[in-house]
């Protein structure tokens, strides 16, 4: 290369080093976000602490003072840790999960999977109680007896079935025993075949084996900040100025799971997390469980009230500001007396004015209430949100916000009448829509609305338990609306088509930057749905994916970089999509590539981001050929790096040409290729 050569592209390279936003994951990674709280078991293998806490894992290695998280993203092959342990012998660490799934670690955090003994089909009770270590082998005692794990050569040696849950075991003088608190103690010589139950016997009372962390290991490791939240419960997540706010969730008319309350805000751009204060119950003096809705002041990001089965909680940059309950608000609930630990308030949402709209579950006459500090709370209620047959507000209604038109929604998914709830604060008129039909004039069974959004084109989602329904702009003023079911062509030579994920239950929703769908379920993982709802691009589940679990509680989406985030029964997860928010304007300022560099050993995605809506891409070289083209997904564009001929394109530096849908067109970034 001459040295006029090496000048033009160290100018163009140069070029390429002006200040931008920090660089997004690739395109198709996912993360986990997981709690390492809590911490209930400690082993120590030669310079490491493996370190089990919230049911997670974590590493301290003592000799240069380095912290690793693991999880199923990264390393492991489950989620829920239910014990750890040791084994010298064999330089591994034995991973028990709660499913009863196997991981065998080694010290430099190489993961071998052991599943036989979870695909094993057994009658009897597998759950692990303990694991103890003799040798090379790991005795798992177990709901039914005691299973031998050879951790050196990755495999099971023996499974004995003594027909009793085994609590402990342990090797000692040539014998295995067997410690149970149902049948006492235990013991089988080990030259003997102890297969056979008849060769183990009785040979004393149970007697409990105290179960305590070294306390100068736990001291060391409480000193530790491995990052992350406090909690693995997301029940509801919302994207709000950059940082994504959740709370645990968990109570249904259906489920009871007494989840501790809690708010936990993710601050996105530096990967650091504020959990609210927690000791709420011991400053209110009742429980504090199941915080379902969380909204945040449109004037006063500080500013965020959290609600749930026990009334609406004010919190003032993560510290309780003040309770809002049956004594000192108009929020009730009936036949809860006095009782503080009933006030259900599931659903809340701010309005663009700075006025927090709560609806008030189970209550007699203040259905939907609205608050701000000035002039207090006002009642609205309405006849509508009262359920058929009873005098009392529909019961667990969620998922409230204001669409585009400034229309209040909600949904209910009680099973005796399922409803969407819709308020015009305008006028001060409500409509309660409790009977589903089709757009064929079916009636839709078991329409239980978990969740409900808007749409980049304005129409209105329902996620039920009969699967999704739209509820199109043209519908919505009508008195009695009907509901479409998308027909998805078979595309199998017949006329035929089948509705939109037809009986999947749907539990949570979100739109993308492409005015794509994605679909939470409450047992099939997550659905990505195309902009016309005709292409089913993505189904992530936890076998096929890195998806935490396939229960899912909540969606968001942080548009300016495509990040999904996914709250399941596991924990939290996120996906790194191909969409964003648009720009109204492409500019050499708002739009920029990453990597970029791209260096010799990247073989992922390319991704252009901060384009506008439909715009077309061409790739060039700085001769003008042409590499690759395509439109934007919502405002972003992905290359892989290689020309139209599918080879990688050699050194240089190519410049990213773009055109809006009305034809204007530009250069608006380069990319730098190094081979």
């Amino acid at each position: 290369m001459t040295f006029g050569k090496i000048s033009h592209w160290l100018t163009g390279f140069f070029l390429l080093l002006a200040p931008s936003p920090a660089q997004a994951a690739t395109v198709g990674t996912w993360k986990a976000y997981m709690a390492y709280h809590d911490i209930t078991e400690i082993e120590q293998g030669g310079d490491l602490l493996f370190i089990l806490a919230s049911d997670n894992l974590y590493t301290y290695n003592t000799n240069d003072q380095s912290l690793q998280t693991y999880d199923k993203v990264n390393a492991l092959s489950d989620c829920n840790i239910a014990h750890i342990k040791y084994c010298p012998a064999a330089k591994r660490l034995v991973i028990v999960y709660e499913n009863e799934n196997i991981d065998l670690m080694d010290l430099g955090g190489g993961v071998t999977n052991l599943s036989d003994y979870y695909n094993a089909s057994l009658t009897e009770d597998k759950t692990v109680n303990s694991i103890d270590i003799d040798g090379a082998y790991a005795y798992l005692s177990t709901g039914f007896g005691i299973v031998k794990v050879n951790v050196k050569d990755a495999e099971i040696s023996d499974t004995y079935s003594l027909g009793f849950a085994v609590n402990y075991s342990y090797v000692q003088d040539g014998y295995l025993y067997a410690t149970s608190s149902a049948k006492g103690l235990y013991r089988g010589k080990m030259t003997d075949n102890l297969l056979d139950a008849a060769n183990w016997n009785r040979t004393g009372d149970y007697s409990a084996r105290s179960v305590t962390v070294d306390e100068d290991l736990l001291a060391t490791a409480s000193a530790l900040s491995p990052g992350g939240p406090q909690y693995n419960h997301f029940g509801f997540l919302k994207y709000y100025g950059g940082k994504l706010y959740s709370a645990g969730g968990g109570w249904s008319y259906s489920k009871d799971q007494q989840r501790k309350g809690c708010v936990q805000v993710l601050d996105n751009g530096n990967d650091e997390w504020q959990i609210y204060q927690d000791d709420v119950a011991s400053v209110t003096g009742h429980n504090y469980l199941d915080v379902m809705a969380v909204a945040v002041d449109p004037q006063d990001n500080g500013h965020v009230f959290a609600s749930g089965r026990t009334g609406l909680y004010e919190f003032e940059n993560g510290s309780l500001k003040q309770e809002h309950n049956l004594h000192n608000s108009p929020l009730t609930a009936v036949g809860a007396g006095t009782n503080k630990n009933f006030v259900l308030v599931l659903a809340n949402t701010f309005d663009s004015e700075g006025n927090l709209w709560c609806f008030n579950n189970y209550s007699k006459d203040n259905s939907l209430l609205a608050y701000n500090s000035t002039d207090g709370w006002t009642s609205h209620h309405k006849d509508a949100f009262v359920m058929k047959g009873s005098d009392v507000s529909f019961y667990d209604t969620r998922s409230a916000f204001f669409d585009s038109r400034g229309l209040l929604w909600m949904g209910c998914p009680h099973w005796g009448e399922p409803a969407l709830l819709c308020y015009q604060k305008s006028s001060d008129a409500a409509k309660c829509i409790s009977s589903f039909v089709n757009q064929d004039g079916t009636t839709i069974s078991d329409a239980r609305v978990n969740c409900v959004t808007e749409d980049l084109d304005k129409n209105i989602w329902l996620g039920t338990k009969a699967g999704p329904l739209m509820l199109t702009t043209g519908q919505i003023t009508e008195d009695s609306p009907y509901f479409t079911q998308v027909k998805v062509p078979r595309n199998d030579g017949t006329n035929y088509a089948d509705y939109l994920l037809d009986g999947v239950s749907i539990t949570a929703m979100a739109v993308d930057g492409a005015g794509r769908k994605w679909f939470g379920t409450e047992s099939s993982g997550v659905y990505l749905i195309s902009e016309d709802n005709l292409e089913e691009i993505y189904h992530f589940t936890e076998e096929n994916s890195k998806l935490l679990s396939d229960e899912i509680e909540a969606i968001a989406i942080d548009n300016s970089t495509g990040e999904v985030f996914f709250g399941t029964a596991n924990g939290l997860c996120s996906y790194m999509s191909d969409a964003v928010s648009t720009n109204s304007e492409m500019t050499k300022d708002n739009v920029w590539a990453y990597p970029n560099p791209v260096r010799p050993d990247y073989t992922g995605l390319i991704t252009v981001t901060g384009l506008s809506y439909q715009a077309d891409v061409k790739i060039v070289t700085s001769n003008g050929v042409l590499v690759a083209e395509g439109k934007s997904n919502g405002g972003l564009f992905t290359w892989d790096g290689k020309d139209l001929k599918g080879k990688r394109v050699a050194s240089g530096v190519y410049m990213v040409l773009v055109a809006t849908e009305t034809g204007d067109k530009g250069v608006v970034c380069k990319i730098a290729v190094v081979n």
